[in-house]
């Protein structure tokens, strides 16, 4: 199991789609607290830059969080309309909301049972949630100033309708603000992808360094969470699928078989 989860975006589109709305139903049943609000690799800052200023209850998962702060700090999306593509179990998109105050924002999810526990865990001013897919939008021609998208876009059986449709729903000089795990060997088909649907690119980074930064601190939070809720016969999955120390993931990161880029990208 461990290694379909290594190998998920490179399984055959079909599965796609049903594994990965088994995955968050089966995170779901072991995790209905709402202790693990999210799912991305973190990011923790190598330039001393000033520390993030968080509420207590958002302590916990600084690095996750860190990651979404990277994300958005670049753009003015306060009061503006936001739709993050991916939302998973609603963590982004929570702290996004409180944090920069944006007029709406829409966390949209292909998993049925992720919207249902969002909706369940989240009471936030401005925040909802929708199902969806990424490659048909259900949202009209211009409809946001800004669409999110973290660790989601390579797992797509459709990249490139994926970008199309973004560039569709956002507004003349709406931005998508993307960030990813790329093979370095696809970085210039994925840039290619993203010059064919039109997108300007405002700014791109290479921040692997400071997700594998990011995974070293968290790793030991991360393990206990699994080890505390899932069953035995998933923690080695689970684990994986986390980054934590030790794991196939972790060292891909680490050895530069996997790399981390983020972007910021003008419709």
């Amino acid at each position: 199991m461990s290694r379909i989860v290594e190998k998920y975006a490179e399984l055959p589109k079909p599965l796609r789609k049903p594994l990965w709305q088994w995955w968050h139903r089966t995170m779901n049943k072991y995790d209905s607290e709402n202790a693990a609000n999210f799912m991305n690799y973190g990011y923790e800052s190598l330039n001393g830059d000033p520390r993030l200023e968080l509420v207590n209850g958002d302590e916990t998962d600084r690095y996750c969080i860190q990651l979404y702060d990277h994300v958005v700090n670049r753009a003015d999306v306060a009061g503006k309309k936001l739709l993050e593509v991916g939302s998973g179990r609603g963590g982004g998109a929570s702290y996004i909301t409180r944090y920069y105050k944006p007029e709406s924002y829409v966390g949209m999810d292909i998993s049925e049972s992720s919207i249902d526990f969002c909706n369940e865990h989240y009471n936030v001013e401005g925040l909802s949630f929708k199902c969806g897919v990424a490659e048909k939008l259900p949202f009209e021609d211009n409809s946001f100033d800004f669409v999110v998208n973290v660790e989601s876009a390579r797992c797509y059986n459709d990249m490139q309708a994926f970008f199309n449709e973004v560039y569709r729903v956002l507004k003349p000089d709406g931005k998508l603000l993307l960030a990813d795990m790329i093979y370095p060997k696809e970085l210039e088909e994925f840039h290619a992808r993203l010059d064919k649907s039109k997108f300007k690119k405002v700014h791109e980074t290479n921040i692997s360094k400071n997700v594998v930064a990011a995974l070293e601190k968290d790793s030991e939070r991360r393990e206990h969470l699994i080890d505390t809720k899932a069953p035995r016969i998933l923690r080695k999955s689970f684990k994986t699928f986390a980054g934590t120390l030790g794991t196939s993931r972790y060292n891909n990161f680490a050895n530069g078989i996997f790399e981390y880029w983020s972007f910021v990208l003008e419709k």
